[in-house]
């Protein structure tokens, strides 16, 4: 808020707002007396009140919360629309330690999908490059934040010194965000479900790397979402036709008739980023 000579208050944006900010009482009471009724627990700023704003009846809240404050920073910097990049946390990078790997079967696996790792990075490298052309305001990389294939589109992106975006989530092994996010578009949720909101909310094309549990979700509600018109169609790119045919079997689905046979044409699959750069220029019809 500024004063002016009045005394009276507005907003820095220019409008007019008379009634006293809600940071500047946030100080106020920061300093008041220490007193048996102004250290009590309901004498705190609602807003402030950490514990107030965990308790369960507050979740509807959380729940807005969590949905606006990366909605209004991404809108702030002027960013448009994303390039979607979904993939495994486990997937090294090529020549370091398979550190997820539990037998040698899996580290052997692993290994060999770190080849996942430098076509995600390419991938967002050439992304990147395109954002460039666009002031960073479209086909920005946003990634789940954490560490694989993840790590690889975020690095990807400053490679070329691009920013990208990183919505990370409280998970007990990929708590901290991945160092090449861009520090201020690095979120963190507590619900997956507002996530994935985000993950949708501008994206223009979504890719899919080799991955687990997580990925499968992303997949799934990615495709859903399309296939019932709940979202516009938009490039749904899977790396690693091998893996994903091996993991699932989409014909089958179609045959059996639980899918329609014309689903099967929302996905498009690749093995390299150059594949997965063509399909999104020629779908947009970018030069």
């Amino acid at each position: 808020m500024a004063k002016l000579k009045n005394g009276k208050l507005r907003r820095k944006d220019g409008v007019w707002d008379p009634l006293k900010s809600n940071v500047a009482d946030k100080k106020g009471a920061a300093v008041v007396p220490k007193t048996p009724q102004s250290e009590s627990p309901s004498y705190r700023l609602a807003y402030v009140d950490d514990d107030f704003m965990s308790r369960e009846e507050l979740r509807p809240i959380r729940l807005q919360l969590e949905l606006l404050k990366p909605e209004m920073i991404l809108t702030e910097r002027g960013v448009k629309s994303t390039v979607v990049m979904f993939g495994g946390a486990r997937i090294p990078e090529p020549g370091k330690d398979a550190w997820a790997a539990k037998n040698d079967v899996q580290r052997a696996n692993l290994t060999r999908a770190s080849v996942y790792y430098d076509e995600a990075r390419e991938f967002a490298r050439l992304c990147s490059t395109r954002a460039a052309t666009f002031g960073y305001q479209e086909y920005l990389i946003v990634t789940g934040g954490g560490p694989g294939v993840m790590e690889a589109g975020n690095r990807g992106a400053a490679d070329v010194g691009a920013p990208s975006i990183g919505l990370n989530i409280v998970l007990p092994h990929e708590q901290a965000p991945n160092a090449y996010v861009t520090p201020e578009f690095s979120f963190n949720f507590h619900y997956f479900a507002i996530r994935k909101m985000h993950f949708m909310m501008r994206a223009k094309a979504v890719t899919v790397f080799p991955g687990g549990f997580g990925t499968m979700d992303e997949l799934f509600e990615t495709l859903t979402l399309i296939q019932t018109g709940r979202m516009a169609r938009i490039p749904l790119i899977l790396f690693g036709e091998r893996f994903w045919r091996e993991i699932i079997d989409f014909d089958s689905l179609a045959d059996f008739g639980t899918i329609s046979p014309d689903d099967l044409a929302l996905i498009s699959f690749v093995d390299t980023a150059a594949e997965a750069w063509k399909i999104i220029a020629d779908f947009y019809e970018i030069d």
